[in-house]
């Protein structure tokens, strides 16, 4: 792999850097004021007019949908894995920036998922408007009776009763659903509990507002609800939908999800490098302002390591997960599995090291809302969750590094 970003690849990371610098720090401050109005008023869970005003001005600069692939028919801007990784964490630095750009979970692996498996029918209705901005959608598949890191626990029962399919079941953690503009959910349920382990699961589209679909409660994390996003404890009763809301057919769950959380990943992790960035970027500017025991800390010797292994910590990440995207467009998915193992387990905690380091240098600023380093925390800390936990990415290391030392 070459090291050097492509010139296509440095020419829309300075367009989106421009854009960041010109319209999305600056708002910073708009969208929490928006967002204690919107409290304040009762009306939490509404939109804010932020995003939506600076949605069409990415569109507008041509940076919209940018994490569409390169193979893909439906318009973006045509880049692989390895291309598109600089630019989301670009937009990592802030999170809510990324809907900016159409380019926020969980909507970009449901496109992915609709573009590559969906009917030209799930296409026009549901894809199309999801491409535009103009929806939003959830991922339902984590369940709060069973241990979900192990997908085959899943319990929900998506069940055919002539044209339809029936649905039941409690799902959590399905982020998007506390949004008004989430219109379908992606769900993962058990369709034959008798067949092969891996083929027992199915994916199929559930319109928020079907009869049966009833979100119970948005969860928080260390308090942050991410409204108005959310992440919902959804019940689904009865829940009746057409035979041809299934995704490729009965049994091809395990296969979307695979074709799902590939790139997904890679988003998550180079996001999270932007939020490490953004917190030694902030911890350096506090240290070279604050003085302590009668020198700056930045002078402090304890301060200067910690942003040396700061430093080292995030370069040592990026490569890794520059590494994996560059083997998923090469190789493809399956032959990256260690390397998307690997960033899952690497990115959160570095992130996580950073950010805490950053806190210590502001001290009681630190764990404040007067900087985002706490809701960083809280979100790099859901991700060593997300996608698949620590425990389960080390054990699938672990098995591919012992695998090459084993007779055969």
């Amino acid at each position: 792999m070459e090291f050097a970003y492509s010139a296509k690849t440095q020419q829309y990371r300075e367009r989106v850097e421009a854009f960041m610098a010109e319209h999305v720090f600056p708002a910073e401050a708009r969208y929490a004021a928006e967002l204690a109005a919107n409290t304040a008023a009762g009306k939490r869970w509404t939109p804010l007019p932020v995003i939506e005003e600076l949605k069409p001005k990415a569109r507008a600069a041509g940076l919209w949908n940018l994490f569409l692939p390169h193979d893909s028919h439906h318009g973006g801007a045509g880049l692989t894995n390895l291309e598109y990784a600089p630019l989301a964490e670009l937009m990592g630095r802030v999170l809510w920036s990324s809907e900016v750009f159409n380019c926020s979970a969980p909507d970009t692996g449901n496109m992915e998922v609709l573009a590559r498996y969906g009917s030209p029918a799930h296409q026009k209705q549901w894809l199309e408007p999801l491409l535009a901005g103009e929806i939003r959608s959830g991922f339902a598949m984590t369940e709060p009776a069973v241990a979900s890191s192990d997908a085959t626990n899943i319990e929900a029962r998506i069940e055919r009763q002539g044209d339809e399919y029936v649905i039941n079941g409690r799902k959590w953690w399905t982020s998007g659903g506390g949004d008004p503009r989430c219109k379908i959910l992606i769900f993962m349920g058990k369709t034959n509990p008798d067949a092969p382990r891996h083929e027992q699961q199915s994916m199929i589209l559930v319109p928020m507002d079907t009869p049966g679909v009833k979100v119970l409660r948005q969860l928080p994390v260390f308090g942050y609800d991410d409204a108005p996003h959310g992440h919902s404890e959804v019940e689904f009763t009865n829940v009746r939908v057409p035979v041809s809301n299934i995704l490729l057919g009965e049994g091809r769950g395990f296969e979307i999800a695979q074709g799902r959380l590939g790139p997904g990943r890679i988003h998550h992790c180079m996001r999270l490098i932007g939020i490490a960035e953004r917190a030694l970027e902030l911890m350096c500017q506090r240290a070279v302002a604050r003085v302590a025991f009668g020198k700056t800390i930045a002078q402090q010797t304890v301060t200067q390591e910690r942003i040396a292994e700061a430093r080292c910590m995030i370069e040592q990440a990026r490569l890794l997960t520059l590494k994996a995207a560059w083997m998923m467009d090469v190789a493809g998915n399956k032959t990256a599995k260690a390397e998307i193992a690997m960033i899952k387990v690497v990115a959160p905690s570095m992130a996580l090291k950073v950010i805490d380091w950053a806190m210590q240098v502001h001290g009681g600023m630190g764990v404040s809302d007067d900087v985002p380093l706490a809701f960083f925390y809280a979100q790099a800390r859901t991700l060593r969750f997300a996608d698949g936990p620590d425990e389960v990415h080390r054990n699938a290391i672990a098995k591919i590094e012992l695998g090459r030392h084993t007779p055969r």
